[in-house]
């Protein structure tokens, strides 16, 4: 039994296979006409669908919202029985349907041209009314189904939803669409952390940022760090402006070498003019400075190079920026 159901497996995943590799060969005007008319438009995508083939108008219009194309799925059914309403003249309705000879799909065509949108297809049947309504026809047919029935969507929803996105695709090229924009659609995702977070989101601040004075002794200092459960204490002079950072390294370093370092006063055991970022700079550029450094802790200074707060590796790994 294991044999056969495998076998089967691979059967239908050569069928869908193909039935996108039968797809290429299509592309041509008819598809950069799509294109040209989706760029061209004032108003939104309008995807629409029912079935299994809804589900795909779903994911198609998802796509090109989050990627820079104004979008909104509209029912087949549900069109012509009040939701016609959210469409406008201005509007491109993309329409997929295998068939596109569904009851629902005869009534919605004419409103459709009566409110003036403009038609695109994507269909299996070019003989159908739906592709006769179009002003742009994309064939989506297959050569079969990998039900064996032929009845369960398959093959076909497959080739349309590859061709969504190679149209969802092209159109974020043709946009100069670029992982900025796609970050600013998905502030809550791993890019949009990654592109829109700045330092001053994530940085320590008022206890946790501890900031002693050049004269300090090293033992002072030492609590100051552990009282704010950090890994470094920032060092200014009278004027608070930045001369060093003394980090668990520093301690180290000195430790083993000079026995009096509790008394020793901090500006004599800091690394000076450490590296520093700016509170506007994106984390993930401050992450790079990490990595290429090879530090745990960076200064975050003010135009006057005052600190304003601390940023520690560990604090962009909570962030989610690695």
């Amino acid at each position: 039994m294991k044999a056969s159901v495998l076998k089967r497996a691979k059967e239908v995943l050569d069928i869908e296979i193909q039935a996108i590799r039968d797809l290429k060969p299509r592309l041509g005007r008819s598809f950069e006409k799509a294109l040209s008319l989706i760029i061209k438009t004032k108003g939104r995508v309008v995807v629409s669908g029912m079935g299994k083939t809804g589900i795909i108008a779903q994911k198609f219009s998802a796509t090109l919202a989050s990627t820079g194309t104004p979008s909104l799925f509209l029912h087949s059914a549900e069109a012509i029985h009040g939701d016609l309403g959210k469409v406008t003249a201005e509007d491109v309705v993309i329409i997929l349907s295998n068939s596109g000879s569904t009851t629902e799909m005869k009534q919605l065509l004419p409103l459709l041209k009566k409110i003036g949108s403009k038609i695109i297809a994507l269909t299996g049947n070019l003989e159908s009314v739906l592709a006769k309504y179009s002003d742009v026809v994309l064939d989506v047919s297959v050569k079969q189904e990998a039900c064996p029935l032929g009845l369960a969507p398959t093959a076909s929803t497959t080739a349309t939803l590859a061709m969504a996105d190679a149209l969802a695709i092209c159109l974020l090229e043709l946009k100069g669409f670029k992982e900025k924009d796609f970050a600013f659609f998905h502030p809550g995702g791993a890019l949009g952390r990654r592109l829109l977070l700045k330092v001053e989101d994530i940085m320590r601040r008022g206890p946790a940022n501890p900031i002693v004075n050049e004269d300090k002794k090293v033992a002072e200092v030492l609590l100051r760090i552990t009282q704010a459960r950090a890994g470094s204490a920032t060092v200014v002079d009278k004027a608070g402006r930045l001369k060093g950072i003394f980090t668990d390294g520093d301690l180290r370093r000195h430790l083993d070498i000079d026995q009096n370092l509790p008394l020793r006063k901090i500006k004599e055991v800091m690394t000076k003019n450490p590296t520093v970022v700016n509170k506007e700079m994106l984390a993930a550029e401050a992450m790079h400075i990490f990595e290429e450094k090879k530090i745990d802790e960076i200064p975050v200074v003010d135009k006057q190079r005052r600190p304003v707060g601390l940023l520690d590796v560990q604090d962009l790994l909570k962030a989610g920026l690695v």
